[in-house]
């Protein structure tokens, strides 16, 4: 099997379970930022410890993001022939990200002034893993025909993210005042 089928070499790609759309159509915009988002974590999974805490939530994380590149890679009239606790976001999985942003914020101070992120090489992966994800939310939102669980899935997914970086920074947490001139470090 070839990795190259040529088939997308008129600007389009296939949808799955049928279609064929332009690759800059808000669908595949949509899943590309999914794609990227989990990039990132891989990042983040990179410079974690290999079978610790960190890296086996990763790993999860991940395979969530299959799902919601699933989902968001069906047209909507061909969604029903996906898979139920495989290809489609569920609410059990927003429950199970907040149960872990509450689950890891107690470990925790949470910071009272704006985060300085790149405390450390984790904790900067997250962050950017985290923006990648709002700009992935932004996409789905934009393409108008998703399901309302995926956007309410990386919303949440962004939240632990920011908690993830600010567990992973430790006691070395900086801020910056919102109250110094021109927002400079204090």
């Amino acid at each position: 099997m070839k990795v190259y089928t040529r088939a997308g070499d008129d600007g389009t790609t296939g949808l799955l379970y049928g279609g064929r759309v332009r690759k800059d159509a808000a669908l595949p915009s949509a899943y590309g930022e999914v794609d990227e988002a989990q990039a990132v974590l891989g990042l983040a999974r990179a410079e974690a410890e290999r079978g610790g805490e960190l890296d086996t939530l990763l790993v999860a994380l991940c395979r969530d993001l299959w799902i919601v590149m699933t989902e968001l890679a069906t047209a909507p009239e061909n969604r029903h022939k996906l898979t139920a606790h495989q290809h489609v976001i569920e609410q059990a999985m927003i429950d199970a990200l907040e149960a872990r942003i509450d689950e890891l914020s107690a470990r925790f101070d949470p910071p009272t002034e704006f985060v300085i992120p790149g405390e450390n090489r984790v904790s900067a992966a997250l962050d950017l893993g985290r923006t990648v994800v709002r700009r992935a939310e932004r996409a789905v939102l934009a393409d108008g025909v998703s399901s309302p669980l995926a956007v309410a899935y990386l919303n949440r997914l962004s939240d632990l993210l920011w908690t993830m970086a600010r567990w992973q920074e430790g006691e070395h947490l900086h801020t910056r005042s919102v109250d110094a001139p021109g927002g400079a470090p204090s």
